[in-house]
């Protein structure tokens, strides 16, 4: 992508007991990093249990080493562990509804149940945050729509003006 800065970075924090216990490869992390690789990011990836409190301090490191981006996958959904939207809401500073709409949306068309993801988007300092769900299908419905704004959004946070047409 021509327009993210050569310095851009993200950070993918994965919420999941099992692949945080090695029960099974976090398959939705690495397909995370490896797509945000592609578009330029330098990417850390973290997986962590369904813990509210260690999500929530992972996403403040991310915002305090100064992550552009900080992509979540799981724990969007219904089940009682499914947290990671309550541990972003404790982050985040200003609300982007339109984002997690939006990768709701892009979901719905292909798996009707993505409308039941609780994800939510939002700034914190200069990080956006976002939650994806926690499977590949989903990481990529929610990149297909980030991928034509982060370097808007990049440029955003760090303080750049809109562009006049």
């Amino acid at each position: 992508m021509s327009d993210l800065p050569a310095d851009a970075t993200a950070l993918v924090v994965t919420a999941s007991n099992r692949a945080s216990a090695g029960v099974y490869d976090d398959s939705s992390g690495e397909f995370a990093e490896e797509a945000l690789r592609e578009l330029g990011f330098g990417v850390r990836r973290v997986v962590l249990p369904d813990d509210e409190a260690q999500l929530a301090d992972a996403l403040r490191a991310g915002v305090a080493e100064g992550r552009d981006l900080i992509l979540t996958t799981g724990g969007t959904g219904l089940t009682p562990t499914d947290r990671t939207p309550e541990a972003t809401r404790t982050v985040i500073e200003r609300d982007a509804p339109g984002i997690a709409d939006a990768v709701r949306r892009a979901g719905s068309d292909k798996v009707p149940t993505a409308v039941l993801s609780r994800g939510i988007a939002g700034v914190a300092g200069r990080s956006l945050i976002v939650n994806l769900p926690g499977s590949r299908g989903g990481v990529k419905d929610g990149l297909a729509v980030l991928r034509p704004l982060v370097g808007h959004i990049v440029s955003q946070l760090r303080g750049g003006d809109h562009p006049r047409g």
